[in-house]
Parts: structure tokens; sequence; C-alpha cells
């Protein structure tokens, strides 16, 4: 059986998780330092985030060459000592592919910019003339995620304005055209250089990317999308991006045990089901459950859709509630005290689901989001919004491990991002002494999600049992084990069933208070 079909991914945003030389940034070698707390906690595998050559004009995802190490972060012999303890800890690696875009600083977009129009150098990325008088006006009117138009204009080796290039992201993440076979090529080689050294599988970045419409038209349904329609985005999901992902699977069927799981802003069910497909990816993030309130009826009806997006083809459902790009489940789910249960609570809800599980560092102890001052900001989100979008860097505050401010074991010199005063408490070390902590409750879920005979059944789909307003309860078909989650203002009574494992303390008269979730066999 697929080692991945069940199993809890640790996602490592690498910058943010352990400092071992003390230049404030985290790197593989302070990986490799807390593979035993990862061990600990009881995970199966790591996904970590793009420690590649970078200008870090996006933290990495502006990759400069996918087949090497970032000298932030390591070198190559660095990532293999890696790979290798992980695998004597029990832990399988998956890494980080940016297959849609390359940084503007990669060897191919400095041919490319120092190239004649129509060039093959040029042909490996989307450059286009103008619109308008002397063509001063974007080929289209595409917008970038991170805010203003998703084109960049080149001057003229006359010093006037030249052609455009496309960028969905940032200007420093020019996308690649994949109707172009050298980028086939290179891609399939990059697979290939890690496969062989020894990495269980991959994540695919902006997996519904990559192929683009013929004529790159104007996306007529911006504004509609704004104000909440599902027009479709022309700019992601065309038809076309399925043969990439068909060429992925086809590299990795020659690895035995390896898998690729998809980045997929789809929100169809049908459509979404096209990218886990026997003869593509092998998963794919549903992030609906993400996305839903904490609300017992709209998490039920997230929980129905993700399933049913996957059983037509036979996949697994993947489920997380966080991840570096949005807002932690505690400040999503209401901030102090409150947000801190509901997110405990979501927590067991998302484990005792069939298929596979994904938890971001610093979930597992409760951290929320850091509201930073401006001046340490550093998401280009922040810069090309002019300053009126934040950003993420405050889902991203690294990981504190011991002791108090300014750098709580993450680091002895200065953190990348300011870690505020008041997480002493909140630290691995801490936890580990607390048998209620965060941290415990996540130990304790995943050893019984591991050894539980109610965790040992092969079905995707899940029974459902009547439940008071405001609350749900299930379980997998074939399974002893219930999940129940109390998500109204009252206490309710339990299921039938033995407590193996609580969110929070029950009531004194052993009903499931408001804001928790209850394991029962």
């Amino acid at each position: 059986m697929e080692w991945w079909r069940d199993a809890v991914i640790y996602q490592v945003y690498v910058r943010s998780f352990c400092d071992s030389d003390a230049d404030g940034v985290g790197d593989l070698d302070g990986v490799r330092s807390r593979l035993g707390y990862l061990e600990l906690l009881g995970v199966d595998a790591v996904w970590l985030t793009p420690f590649y050559p970078s200008p870090m004009a996006d933290h990495g995802y502006d990759v400069a060459d996918p087949r090497d190490v970032d000298p932030t972060f390591g070198d190559l012999a660095a990532f293999d000592a890696l790979v290798d303890e992980a695998h004597r800890h029990g832990i399988r690696v998956t890494i980080d592919l940016v297959p849609n875009h390359t940084s503007s600083e990669h060897e191919w977009f400095r041919a490319a910019f120092d190239s004649a129009p129509d060039s093959p150098e040029r042909a490996r990325y989307h450059f286009r003339p103008g619109r308008g008088p002397d063509g001063a006006e974007p080929p289209n009117n595409w917008q970038s995620v991170f805010g203003g138009p998703a084109w960049t204009r080149l001057s003229g080796a006359d010093g006037s304005g030249g052609e455009w290039y496309l960028h969905l992201f940032a200007a420093e993440q020019p996308d690649l055209n994949w109707t172009n076979p050298e980028v086939w090529a290179d891609l399939e080689k990059t697979l290939r250089f890690w496969c062989d050294r020894g990495v269980d599988g991959f994540r695919i970045d902006v997996a519904h990317g990559m192929a683009k419409p013929e004529g790159l038209p104007d996306d007529d349904g911006a504004q509609a999308r704004l104000l909440g329609d599902t027009t479709d985005d022309p700019r992601f999901d065309d038809d076309g991006v399925h043969d990439v992902h068909r060429m992925i699977r086809a590299v990795l069927d020659h690895y035995p045990g390896r898998m690729a799981i998809g980045e997929v802003w789809v929100y169809d069910d049908e459509r979404f089901a096209r990218y886990v497909r026997p003869d593509e990816l092998h998963l794919g993030f549903n992030f609906r459950l993400l996305q839903t309130p904490f609300d017992a009826t709209a998490v039920r009806t997230a929980i129905e859709h993700s399933i049913v997006a996957v059983e037509s083809v036979g996949a697994r459902p993947t489920w997380t509630l966080s991840n570096h790009d949005v807002s932690r489940p505690v400040t999503r789910f209401g901030g102090g005290a409150v947000g801190l249960a509901r997110a405990r609570a979501m927590a067991l809800v998302t484990l005792a689901l069939p298929g596979v599980v994904y938890l971001y560092n610093g979930e597992e102890l409760g951290l929320p989001d850091v509201d930073l001052p401006g001046w340490a900001l550093q998401d280009p989100v922040w810069e090309r919004s002019g300053h009126t979008e934040r950003g993420r860097d405050g889902y991203r505050v690294p990981v504190p491990w011991e002791g108090g401010p300014p750098g709580y074991g993450f680091s002895e010199g200065k953190p990348w991002l300011p870690m505020p005063d008041g997480w002493s408490e909140l630290t691995a070390a801490a936890q580990l002494e607390d048998a209620d902590s965060t941290l415990s409750m996540f130990r304790r879920a995943l050893e019984l999600r591991h050894s539980h005979a109610g965790f040992a059944t092969n079905h995707s789909g899940l029974e459902w049992y009547g439940a008071p307003p405001g609350c749900l309860a299930f379980r997998r078909p074939g399974s002893t084990l219930v999940c129940a989650l109390n998500a109204s203002e009252s206490p309710v009574p339990l299921p039938p069933g033995d407590v193996l494992l609580t969110s929070g303390p029950l009531a004194p008269d052993g009903l499931l208070p408001p804001n928790t979730a209850a394991w029962l066999a």
C-alpha cells in the first residue's frame, strides 16, 4: 500500500524552522537538528519549502536554479545528510517544486532579457508586444496575484519601450511557456535529479497554473470574481495543464514509492478531480476545509465536497487547516482562548478524517498570527499593494523552541522576522512538559491515528451521526472510532462510546462543551 494514503505530513517553512548558523534564517542543518522532535510528534513525512538558489524576492518561490541549494540554507551535502538522517528516523522527505515560473535571475531569463523578440531564448517565456500607441499598454488585462498588472515591459535596445513579459506573481517571477519542449525537458531533469538523491515526493506549486489559453485572451470575469462570482479565470486551470501532470506522473512511476501532490486552487469538484486521475498527480490539496468558518454545517459541507471530489477517480482526500500562505487557525477562528479552543477542536476533526493530513510548522504549538510592524514586512504583497495589504509574513514568524525572546531557541542571532514577547509558554520545550498542552494533544492524536484499530480502514467515505444543532459527528465505514464536534454555544451529550481524546476538558457532567471535539470508541 502506498505510504502516503493516510500519512500525516508536516510542512517545514525552512527559513522559519530552525537556524543552525546564527544568521537569523532557518536552514537545512537546522531542520536536521530537529528531526528527533518530529519523530516524537509522530509525523510520517516532511514537506520542505523551496531551498534553491534564489534572490528571495518571494522567499524562495522565485527559483534561479532548481537543482541546487541556496547558500542561505546550506548546500547539496547538507541536503543529502538531511534526507539520510530523516530516513533513519522513519520520516520521508518531500520537497517543493515551482514549475509555473522561474526567478528573473534564472540563466534562461537573463538570456531572454538580452535577446531579440522572437528569439529561442524568449520563447521559453511569454513575451508579447504591447497594445495601444507604441505598444505602451500591457498585452492583456490580466492582474498579478500579488497585485498590479501581470505584465512588465522591457526597454528596447535603443532605450525605447520593448516587449512585455508575463508574471502571474511578482515581476521577479516570469511565467514559463509550457508549449516549449525545453521547459518540459528541464522539469523532467529536475524531477530525476531529486529522485536520484532520495526524495520521497514533491509538492507542485501552483499546480493549476503552467498552461495558458491560446492567444492569452482578456480576463472578462475579473470584476465578477471580486464580487464572489465563480466565473472562469483564464489565468488558471487551463486544460493543457493536465498534460504536464501526466508527464510528472510518468517520471515518478519509474521511481517506486514516490508521490506528487498539487497545490490546486480549483473549487469545482469535477474539475478538481481531473488533477488526481490515475495517470496524473497522486494527491491534490483541496482547500475547502481550510477556507471554512467554525460552523458545523459549513464544516460538514466542506468535508463532503472534498471526499466527493476525489472518490470518482479513486484518489485519497487531502486535508489541511494551515500553510504559509493563510492566516493560522488560532487567529482565523477568533483569536485568544476561543480561537485556540476552536483550532484544537478542528485539528481533531481533521485528523479523524480518512486520507492524508498536512500540518504546518507551529500549528501543533497553537501559534497565532503575529501583528508585525511595517518596517519588518518582507512579503512582496506589501510593496505591490502600495502598503495596503500586509501580506503573509504574520503567518511565517519562526518557530519558538525553548527559552525566551528574542530568538526562543530558533536562532542565536536576530530572527529574520521579529518574534513577539510572551511566547515562552508556547515553546515546544514548555509544551512537552504540559500534558494538557496543544502539543501534547497533537502527539496523542497522531499516536492514536497510527495505532488505534479505528483508523485501520481503507474507506474514503464517512457515516454521519445525528447531532444536536450546531454540532456534527461521524465515523469511517467499518470503524469503531467516532469524532464529535460541538460548534454550538451550549454543552451537548457525547455520542455513545469510551472517550479516547478530547480537544479540551469535558464539562463536569460529562457533556461536550462548546468549541470542543472528542474521539470515542
